[in-house]
């Protein structure tokens, strides 16, 4: 029952709350502005929004769009050389999970010395601590999956190694204002919001099910889910459709502020293996890809039966009595989506990696496996990974 709570970002949520930041106390006045490296902030004008509401602001801006969807340690690297250089004194995000989670670690470089792999915990990481505070934040989603926009962890490959993990724990690291404005979400295509909402429900669902669970992260999570279920789907099918942006907007959100209560399991381990080794992989899809196999076995190992019951009656299956029937309301959600068949084949992986994948999961992120109400062998991954492949 006990737990431990602390998420200090502020945040802007609904429709049109982009147009209410320049309102809002600017933690510096110039700005290191990230954003991806594809076209969609541009072409939608989120960017031209954003940088307006800035200089009404008072805000100089120094734009950065180097950004790609599994963000390298390589191009942090770059970011934080430039904002130093710059002189900016904060960092705007403006874009989906990657850009924000790559901000975190370009504001805590910008003014720390070294590598980031020196302050990674796991791997090749040095383990270092941060000596001097990271850079302010303000991130700016324009995507609902990883909820980054109110934690204080991003993730970062770095291509040398194969290794994908976790940075951050930080308090500083948290943003200390959050726009979550479904406006920005319209233009995302159909089954990138697929893979970004499965992305947002499996963070509640691994909180959930997770070791660190407690009374405070259950209401999250449970309402995230609740949201994923009855809006998702409507998400996907029509872009435009605000009510339904708003409310998967609404889920990620949660499921960002549940991982600050709780803890993601293994699932997500696995994945940053597969797309730490194949960077044209979604982290969503990957997630898809073996989430069936993956919560299956937890199932059948009696992990927390009752848990996995009220899940499936979150995803809308109210009738739901036995553990096996949250496989069901998920298998039903994917094919709804339209992501049902993903293929880890289509993305260059093969059964000759699992082994490799397993302890690359294990030595990277192993500290999610800590998090599993039942220990998963590497066999036992392996297995996973294989009854998944198509």
């Amino acid at each position: 029952m006990s737990f431990q709570m602390y998420v200090p970002t502020r945040i802007l949520f609904g429709e049109g709350q982009i147009n209410n930041l320049h309102g809002q106390t600017m933690p510096g006045k110039k700005a290191f502005l990230v954003i991806s490296n594809g076209r969609s902030t541009r072409e939608n004008g989120a960017l031209a929004t954003a940088e307006a509401e800035l200089k009404t602001a008072g805000v100089e801006t120094v734009l950065f769009d180097r950004i790609m969807a599994n963000p390298l340690k390589s191009t942090v690297m770059e970011g934080a050389a430039v904002a130093r250089k710059e002189g900016c004194d904060f960092v705007v995000a403006l874009g989906g999970g990657s850009v924000m989670d790559a901000s975190k670690a370009i504001a805590a470089m910008a003014s720390n010395d070294g590598d980031l792999w020196n302050y990674m915990n796991g791997g090749t990481g040095k383990g270092k601590v941060l000596k001097n505070a990271p850079l302010p934040i303000i991130a700016i989603t324009t995507t609902a999956g990883t909820g980054s926009e109110v934690d204080q962890w991003g993730v970062v490959s770095n291509e040398e190694t194969n290794e994908k993990m976790g940075f951050g724990g930080y308090d500083s690291l948290f943003p200390v204002l959050a726009v979550v404005d479904p406006a920005l979400m319209k233009s995302v295509p159909a089954k990138f919001t697929a893979y970004q909402g499965f992305d947002a429900l499996f963070h509640s669902v691994e909180c959930y099910i997770s070791a660190a669970a407690n009374l405070m992260s259950d209401m999250y999570a449970l309402t995230a889910i609740e949201n994923i279920g009855k809006y998702l789907v409507r998400a996907v099918k029509d872009g435009g459709d605000m009510e339904a942006r708003e409310g998967v907007a609404f889920a990620n959100t949660l499921s960002g502020v549940v991982m600050t209560i709780s803890a993601c399991t293994s699932e997500h381990s696995l994945e940053h293996a597969m797309s730490a080794f194949h960077h044209d992989l979604p982290h969503g899809a990957g997630l898809i890809m073996i989430s069936k196999a993956y919560f299956t076995f937890f199932i059948e190992n009696h992990a927390c039966d009752d848990r996995f019951v009220r899940m499936a009656q979150a995803l809308g299956m109210e009738e739901a009595k036995e553990p096996m029937d949250f496989i069901l309301a998920l298998d039903q959600l994917q094919k709804d989506c339209g992501v049902s068949d993903l293929k880890m084949s289509e993305y260059g992986i093969l059964p000759t990696e699992f082994s490799i994948l397993a302890q690359n999961a294990r030595t990277t992120m192993g500290g999610l496996f800590g998090c599993d109400r039942v220990p998963l062998s590497d066999d036992a991954c392996v297995a996973i990974f294989e009854k998944s492949y198509q």
